[in-house]
């Protein structure tokens, strides 16, 4: 007997065939009033892409309905956590000693390019506001980066930029275990 194709299987058949050896890290997401809808479903399938167990959404939560189809049926993969205002969200972090990076063009703003993420505990990147970013107590209470654009264009897509950061996150920790082999072995 073969084994289904991939046109034989659902998408939450092929998802569930792959959860046994998905791999998980200690990171999060926490987004901020997203204005667009689909930009939290973004989010909530780059999460699970990457090994997010939990989406952080400050603000309200779309039906369950639309973020399925916008997660590409994802949803079901992450823990959506909501919190009422910033400073319900950096208390959350605290009481768990979660560090926070906040995505964000500022004078503050580290470039992702030089950001080394510390894995000795759990990060969670805030992304913000289309309009007018992440909220200035989560600035203030957070290591803060920035994706470096060297042209025409000044501000990414706030998924683009979860996206891109969450990347970065998993490269640095996919290298850091690919090193601690390494030396375990040499």
């Amino acid at each position: 007997m073969s084994s289904p194709g991939f046109r034989d299987e659902s998408r939450k058949d092929r998802y569930n065939r792959r959860l046994h050896a998905a791999r998980r890290l200690p990171v999060t997401v926490a987004t901020v009033n997203f204005g667009c809808d689909e930009n939290l479903g973004y989010m909530i399938r780059a999460a699970a892409c990457f090994g997010c167990d939990e989406v952080h959404v400050i603000g309200k939560i779309p039906e369950r309905a639309f973020l399925k189809s916008a997660s590409g049926s994802l949803v079901d993969y992450v823990d959506l956590v909501q919190h009422s205002n910033p400073h319900d969200l950096i208390k959350y972090m605290r009481d768990r000693d979660v560090k926070i990076v906040s995505a964000e063009l500022c004078d503050k703003s580290i470039s992702l390019d030089d950001y080394e993420f510390d894995f000795g505990q759990k990060t969670c990147i805030v992304l913000g506001n289309e309009n007018w970013g992440v909220p200035e107590e989560i600035i203030h209470n957070s290591d803060v980066v920035m994706v470096p654009m060297h042209s025409v264009g000044a501000c990414l897509n706030t998924a683009q930029t979860g996206n891109i950061i969450l990347y970065e996150y998993n490269r640095q920790f996919s290298n850091k275990v690919r090193n601690s082999e390494h030396l375990r072995v040499g």
